[in-house]
């Protein structure tokens, strides 16, 4: 069966225009896929704002490994997951769609491949503050160590 599929033979995305910065975002898509080493959620987020990005999508990977635990934690806590799901440990996939907060991502090399790190994250209350530190050039911590929850 032939399919006909519009702008299939124009170039894609490039590798050089992943998105990198601090954003609001809401959880679009959100699947677990089991490894036997390094099981995983892949989340695709919508960004909100910045406006001029707001039609983006950004997809990237948090493990679920036992050492990378803390990481999934502060996303689903700072994100506004169900707490009490979270107190008994439990991460539903439909539970996390729509769920908005702010991202900060990072583009990491390794093995000569370019990846999309989810690098941190904020409560959506924060977002104006964050955003406004961002756009004046007030980091804290350094240019390249923005601190996104203070614990």
């Amino acid at each position: 069966m032939k399919r006909h599929l519009p702008g299939l033979h124009s170039e894609g995305p490039r590798g050089d225009e992943v998105l990198q910065g601090i954003f609001l975002a809401r959880v679009d898509r959100a699947y677990y896929r089991w490894h036997p080493q390094k099981p995983f959620f892949i989340l695709s987020f919508a960004v909100l704002e910045p406006q001029n990005l707001a039609s983006r999508k950004i997809s990237g990977r948090l493990y679920a490994t036992t050492k990378a635990l803390w990481r999934l934690n502060w996303f689903l806590r700072d994100f506004g997951y169900d707490r009490d799901l979270l107190g008994r440990d439990e991460v539903d996939e439909k539970a996390l769609l729509g769920l908005i907060g702010v991202l900060r991502t990072t583009k990491k090399a390794f093995a000569g491949r370019t990846y999309l790190d989810l690098a941190g994250f904020a409560p959506s209350s924060e977002w104006e503050l964050i955003s406004k530190d961002a756009r004046d050039g007030v980091v804290t911590g350094g240019s390249d160590d923005l601190q996104l929850h203070a614990d």
